[in-house]
């Protein structure tokens, strides 16, 4: 629970903040992709009492991982300039140039710590797989998600 946490966390403070929101709010993402991405990482509080079922955090992480290979592609390289326009000045300035300037760094951080979530659950799913086995070997869309998420 504390990892998908700081994973919400990390997005709302580094990814989706008021500075960024509106290149992101441009990327051609499903109304599912989004409901996955925000379930993750806006209702943990939820999850903690009635907990997580695997199905659902595998599409949840595969949402993320498509969000994060999309912004890869169409948001980190044209930021700046995406953003140049709307001339608010002063300290709202230095925060948006602060967001723009570690934006890279900060999605590849929340790479990482997706990685890391998927790679916690997929070793639970092992642990407790029936005869059937784990469910992201079940599900081709679920197995190298991954390599997505590092080099999508």
């Amino acid at each position: 629970m504390r990892l998908i946490e700081r994973i919400g966390e990390h997005y709302k403070t580094n990814i989706s903040n008021r500075y960024i929101r509106p290149a992101l709010l441009q990327l051609q993402l499903d109304k599912t992709t989004w409901d996955n991405i925000e379930s993750l990482t806006e209702k943990f509080e939820q999850y903690r009492y009635e907990g997580f079922h695997l199905d659902e955090l595998y599409r949840q992480i595969a949402a993320t991982a498509r969000f994060i290979v999309a912004t890869r592609r169409e948001v980190a390289p044209s930021l700046r300039y995406r953003l140049s326009e709307g001339g608010s000045g002063g300290s709202d300035r230095v925060m948006r140039d602060m967001a723009v300037n570690t934006f890279t760094a900060n999605l590849e951080l929340f790479a990482k710590l997706l990685c890391e979530l998927y790679t916690r659950v997929k070793d639970l799913d092992s642990v407790h797989a029936t005869n059937k086995g784990p469910l992201y070997r079940q599900m081709p869309e679920f197995g190298d998600l991954d390599d997505l998420i590092l080099n999508g």
